[in-house]
């Protein structure tokens, strides 16, 4: 029987291009016929997001979308860890609701875990030689520097912890208890993954297609010290 790849989407604000991630979505032919899970959640937005999905649902019932609502907002790290909890494919990815990751790369995350050698894979946008986009220099500092602290802590030897892409195993993604309500959820769910005996973590280079502030990116400088704390919290008061 073929395996599902259940595809989680936080969205919150992107009634203007939501439509366009699902487009990419729904193209991408995923390896050994597996079929697609698409499971949205709406973290309250205050656009039209909800029309957008639901018309969106509604033109195209070959694509397998169940969608959610959160009545207040709560973030994209609540928005997750709904959608993981309603997850009931084989293996679990995190897709942003903007554009700034490619779906067309789900394959390259999936064939360390399909080969049997993973049961969680990264995608990292500072190894291989795919596009990225030229934006912000104190964001890549930064980036680093929080990997660099979460790998520390965790003994792993990542390049990027913040990523967006991380594939697991579902039954491995949905025995982690999840806490963080906003973007602390990558460094959360980095420490307590590298906890579990026996896990086998890979990392694979994917593209990058940045947006600006201006084109919709949320994450501030306030997100990076929750994620300072976050790291602390959950390797060093388990």
């Amino acid at each position: 029987m073929a395996q599902t790849l259940s595809i989680v989407i936080p969205a919150y604000n992107e009634g203007r291009t939501i439509h366009l991630i699902l487009d990419k979505v729904k193209a991408v032919l995923l390896v050994a016929d597996m079929q697609k899970e698409v499971i949205i959640v709406n973290d309250c937005s205050r656009d039209n997001t909800e029309e957008a999905i639901l018309a969106y649902k509604a033109a195209n019932t070959d694509l397998p979308i169940t969608y959610y609502k959160h009545e207040v907002n709560q973030g994209k790290g609540a928005a997750l860890r709904t959608g993981i909890q309603k997850a009931t494919g084989d293996f679990v990815i995190i897709q942003d609701a903007d554009l700034e990751y490619d779906p067309n790369e789900y394959n390259i995350l999936l064939q360390p875990i399909l080969d049997g050698f993973a049961d969680v894979v990264f995608g990292s946008r500072f190894i291989g030689g795919n596009p990225h986009r030229i934006l912000f220099f104190w964001h890549s500092i930064g980036n680093r520097w929080l990997t660099t602290l979460s790998n520390m802590l965790t003994n792993l030897n990542l390049t990027d912890m913040e990523t967006c892409y991380k594939l697991f195993r579902r039954e491995v993604i949905q025995s982690i208890k999840l806490e963080e309500n906003r973007f602390g959820f990558e460094p959360e769910i980095t420490a307590k993954v590298a906890r579990i005996p026996k896990i086998r973590i890979y990392e694979v280079g994917i593209s990058y297609y940045g947006r600006t502030y201006e084109e919709g990116k949320k994450i501030g400088w306030k997100d990076g010290f929750r994620a300072i704390y976050c790291i602390l919290k959950y390797n060093l008061f388990k």
